[in-house]
Formats: C-alpha cells, sequence, structure tokens
C-alpha cells in the first residue's frame, strides 16, 4: 500500500473550478505541446461537468492552465516553441541552453498537469466509482491526503482520487509563492521538495491508466498517444531526478523500456543536475 503524505499545506489562491477570473490568466491559450485530441474518445468531446465551454471542446477535467503573456517565462515559452517538434523527447527534456533549471520545470510541469488534466477528462465515462472503487494500479493501493481537506490518508475510488489530485496540483501551480510568476522572484527554498511531490503523485494517474484502462484506451485509438505522453514524462522526470525509483515500481517494466528507447537514441545522454 503507497498510502501518501501531504506536501507542503499551501494558501488558497482564489482558484475557481469553472470560473472565468482564473488565478494565472484568464486566458486559454495554445498548448505548447502537441495537443493530444487522441485523447479524446473517437475524436469528439468527453463531457466535463462544471467547465467553461472552452474547457469542455478539449475534454480536460478542470480548466487548463497557462502563464500570463508577461510572465517570466515568456522567452522561454518562445524560444521552446520555436523548437517544438524538431528534436526527439530525449532532447526536448533537456535544460535549454542559458535557462534556470527552476523556471524550465515550473513551466514543463504546467504542460504535464494540463496534459493529464485531458487524460482524465478522456477517463470519464470509463473511469468510473463503479469500474474503479479503488485508487490502485495492479496490486499497488493508493489513499489521498493532502494535509487541508484530507488530512489523514483515505483510500476512495480512482475518479475522485484522480480530480482531488489534479485540484491540489492546480492549487499548487497556481500559488505564487510556490511557483513565482514575476521576474527576479526567488523560488521558494521547498520548491524541489514540492514539485518532486506533485510528480510522485502525477506518475499514479499513468499507473492507473495503464494497469485499469489500457484495454479502452487502445479500442479509442489513444494508446499511442498515452504511451508518447508516458515516455515523455519519463524522460523528464529523469533528466531531473523529480521522482524516486521505488515510485516508479507500479510501472516499472514500462519505464525500463522507455529509458532503454532513449538510451538507445541518445547514447550519449547526460543529466543535468
Amino acid at each position: 500500500s503507497s498510502h501518501q503524505t501531504a506536501g507542503h499545506p499551501q494558501s488558497s489562491t482564489g482558484w475557481v473550478r469553472g470560473a472565468g477570473n482564473l488565478a494565472m490568466t484568464a486566458m486559454l491559450v495554445p498548448a505548447l505541446v502537441p495537443r493530444p485530441t487522441e485523447f479524446t474518445k473517437g475524436g469528439t468531446a468527453v463531457a466535463v461537468p462544471d467547465a467553461p465551454p472552452e474547457a469542455r471542446k478539449d475534454a480536460t477535467l478542470l480548466p487548463p492552465l497557462t502563464l500570463p503573456a508577461n510572465s517570466r517565462y515568456s522567452t522561454l515559452l518562445l524560444e521552446r516553441q520555436k523548437t517544438l517538434g524538431s528534436m526527439d523527447l530525449a532532447a526536448q527534456v533537456k535544460l535549454p541552453r542559458g535557462a534556470s533549471e527552476e523556471e524550465w520545470i515550473a513551466v514543463s510541469t504546467i504542460d504535464f498537469f494540463n496534459e493529464l488534466n485531458l487524460l482524465a477528462g478522456a477517463l470519464t465515462d470509463i473511469c468510473t466509482e463503479q469500474s474503479c472503487p479503488q485508487m490502485c494500479a495492479g496490486s499497488y493501493k493508493f489513499a489521498w491526503a493532502d494535509g487541508e481537506k484530507v488530512k489523514v490518508p483515505t483510500e476512495m475510488p480512482a475518479p475522485r482520487y484522480v480530480e482531488n489530485l489534479l485540484e491540489w496540483v492546480e492549487k499548487r501551480l497556481a500559488d505564487e509563492a510556490f511557483l513565482p510568476v514575476e521576474p527576479g522572484v526567488a523560488f521558494p527554498q521547498g520548491f524541489r521538495k514540492g514539485i518532486r511531490v506533485i510528480y510522485k503523485r502525477l506518475f499514479r494517474i499513468y499507473a492507473h491508466t495503464f494497469h485499469s484502462h489500457f484495454k479502452e484506451m487502445m479500442a479509442d485509438e489513444a494508446d499511442l498517444h498515452l504511451n508518447h505522453s508516458f515516455k515523455h514524462f519519463i524522460y523528464f522526470v529523469k533528466e531531473f531526478d523529480l521522482i524516486d525509483d521505488e515510485e516508479l515500481v507500479p510501472l516499472k517494466d514500462l519505464v525500463v523500456l522507455c529509458l532503454k528507447q532513449r538510451d538507445k537514441c541518445s547514447p550519449s545522454k547526460g543529466s543535468s543536475s
């Protein structure tokens, strides 16, 4: 049993699910990773409760997260946009020349949140409280605690766990005391530790999906994108040491396969530290 404990508690930042005045920005901009439209069932939108029309059409569970146009990340985002699709995944995850590691991890984490948010939206009609009464990945079971609303690790159906998880991550990433947006503001001392908790928990969405819903993803022709998305995630967390190996055990064979592919394609790989 992998009962998870709370990360650092954080104050509410005014994010309201389904509201237009989101804390980080009120705008929905095109995703900076290739749009994973394959996550939508049969190429059509999956209904998303309590979300604005813009989010519903992309089948996300929560409204997508974006950064303000004039934030400290603007140059980094523009530079990355130029090279998107021109490099293999192993090269894409590496720290861009001259970039701050904290800023690169911050913008990438928002991308992974949006990717998993979209996956969760696509799972809404196959991952239900009836089909998945417990959040698990094979024999591994996960209990939810966030240190605020749920202080004691609590087992719950997978869709409730995923929703709690994404709302918790959303709140963390929208908190400027944790992820500063203004230029010159230092990242908090606990940023790295807090980000590692986020990645440990986000991984569990992939773990549950592969163990419990992969056949359904194949039936909807979404398995290729799921594999690509997971490989991108693994390359990134390995590049910056964001998840301990023991947390990856539920998908250890798949992780090993991903890393073999990376090393075969990138024999001169080097880890950023």
